[in-house]
Formats: C-alpha cells, sequence, structure tokens
C-alpha cells in the first residue's frame, strides 16, 4: 500500500496510520498482517498540483 502525504505530518501519526491501515487490511483482504506493507511518502507542497494549481498556493488561500 502507498500512501502519498504532504510534508507535515508527525512521526506519531505516521505510526497511527501504519497501524490503522494495517489492521483494517488484514480485515477487509482477510490475510495475515506480515503480509502487509504500507509505504508512506512525504511529498513537498511544492510537487503537488489539482487541475493544474499549484495546491501551495492554494493552501495560502
Amino acid at each position: 500500500m502507498l500512501i502519498q502525504l504532504l510534508v507535515g505530518i508527525t512521526d506519531e501519526q505516521k505510526e497511527a496510520l501504519i497501524y490503522e491501515t494495517s489492521d483494517i487490511a488484514v480485515k477487509i483482504l482477510n490475510c495475515d498482517l506480515d503480509k502487509v506493507r504500507v509505504l508512506i511518502q512525504d511529498l513537498p507542497v511544492e510537487n503537488w498540483r489539482i487541475a493544474s494549481e499549484s495546491v501551495k498556493k492554494k493552501l495560502k488561500n
């Protein structure tokens, strides 16, 4: 599972996200926890666009 986020969440929030995401995957997919992989990518806000508009500019407004 790949989760892409804007930079700015804490390590504690990442840990909680990994734990909850893994738990839900096990329940929904009926698989063992050791089969679940979670990768979090922190992406700089400058690299995000929505409909060609800079997210950085949207966040400033």
